[in-house]
């Protein structure tokens, strides 16, 4: 028996112009992925028409929002992060260079 080298997979920090674009050869999407795909995009539609309905007053209690009764105290100077802002920055300073 050899004994072959363990593959790692290694982020290298460096990102597609568009990462929606499907490479160049096109991406296949198995019946499975798209089963999935299709479940969670079903489901999300579920929570925002349980949200809306929850918005307008005619139920009551279908979302709740999770609270911590006990807040971690290590957390407590955690500032949340503009994820959208963070990519347009990142965006804007790379058309400078």
């Amino acid at each position: 028996m050899t004994s072959s080298p363990v593959s790692r997979v290694v982020y290298n920090g460096k990102r597609n112009s568009s990462p929606r674009s499907p490479p160049s050869g096109g991406e296949i999407f198995t019946p499975a992925h798209e089963e999935n795909v299709r479940f969670i995009y079903e489901a999300w539609q579920g929570v925002e028409r349980d949200l809306r309905s929850q918005v307008s007053g005619s139920e009551r209690g279908l979302v709740e929002e999770y609270v911590e009764k006990v807040p971690n105290p290590s957390l407590k100077t955690f500032k949340p992060i503009d994820l959208s802002d963070l990519k347009r920055r990142g965006t804007q300073d790379a058309k400078k260079s």
